[in-house]
């Protein structure tokens, strides 16, 4: 008997990183018995174009209010799994939908919203800014599996998203300007760190969910490529021409400086000023990535496709 195909629910699907997830999960459609999405009346109005063409790539679509128990215990019905990809604002929401969850006799699985820079890198993670409310959500997570309620779990942590890191940005601690030609860099640029496309965000989490054993109740450390600062200068000078571009550099400790100064003022992006320092510090970097044990270790991307990606969006080309 062939094994049972697994029935899946996103949440935040429409959503940034969510499309990427669900485009992918999508053209692995065949290794899975249902793909849902479950996104609010808001959504279903203002993307009815969206929604429609998923609904012709057999998506079927659920409305309903995430904050109403009752239309997401419903949107669980028949379903396997639920990935989550909550933005950052509702990240502590989750807790009510694995409570939710739990309560669902066919949920068997929660993919939480993680897809970025790791939480529980070593002990100075704890007090991150960034990382208090997802904290909170794998917490929930593990207290219920201590308690024997039976939902599994897996944390996708990718580490970066490339695009993001290489764009040319407004803040001052990082950057590639691909119309100014100029880079602004950490540190002395040599350190390494690793960055995950977001098309390959979506092929790791399909690879997490093909590989149930290896994913289950723990965190997979995985991402596309492993680069340093100036490795990304060469790469931008290499697809522009050639020409060499101009590189500031920031020490660590200035970023420190600067990290502290945007909280204190209130700065709204505060939270990236951490996570570039974070990025900065090596918290990316790992003895060995995960992705082997998901049979992830080939078909992602690599730099130059990603700083390709990066041209084509700076320059509308």
């Amino acid at each position: 008997m062939a094994p049972k195909k697994e029935k899946l629910l996103l949440l935040g699907a429409t959503g940034y990183i969510g499309t990427h997830i669900l485009e992918q999960v999508i053209k692995a459609k065949e290794s899975f018995g249902r793909i849902a999405i479950f996104t609010s009346p808001s959504t279903a109005q203002n993307k009815a174009e969206v929604l429609a063409k998923l609904k012709t790539q057999g998506v079927e679509v659920i409305i309903g209010d995430t904050s109403n128990s009752s239309d997401l215990l419903n949107a669980f019905n028949d379903i396997d799994t639920v990935i989550s990809a909550a933005g950052r604002p509702i990240i502590a929401q989750q807790i009510d939908w694995i409570n939710i969850a739990i309560q669902a006799p066919s949920v068997k699985r929660f993919f939480p919203s993680e897809y970025g820079t790791d939480i529980e890198y070593d002990a100075s993670s704890a007090n991150e800014v960034p990382h208090q409310q997802k904290l909170k959500v794998r917490a929930a997570l593990r207290e219920q599996e201590k308690e024997g309620k039976g939902l599994e779990y897996t944390f996708i942590v990718t580490g970066p998203f490339a695009y993001g890191y290489l764009a040319a940005g407004k803040g001052s601690l990082g950057s590639f300007d691909v119309k100014e030609k100029k880079a602004v860099v950490l540190g002395d640029g040599k350190g390494k760190i690793s960055l995950t496309t977001d098309p390959d965000v979506g092929k790791l989490v399909v690879a997490a969910l093909l590989h149930p054993e290896a994913a289950r109740n723990r965190a997979l450390r995985v991402n596309s490529f492993t680069t340093t600062p100036l490795e990304i200068v060469e790469e931008f000078e290499k697809q522009t021409g050639g020409g060499k571009w101009g590189v500031e550099f920031i020490a660590l400790e200035k970023a420190r400086e600067l990290e502290k100064k945007a909280y204190e003022d209130g700065n709204p992006y505060a939270v990236g000023f951490t996570l570039r320092r974070i990025w900065g510090e090596g918290g990316t970097l790992y003895e060995r990535r995960d992705n082997g044990i998901i049979g992830a270790e080939e078909g992602l991307d690599d730099l130059t496709d990603a700083v390709k990606v990066a041209i084509a969006a700076q320059t509308g080309a």
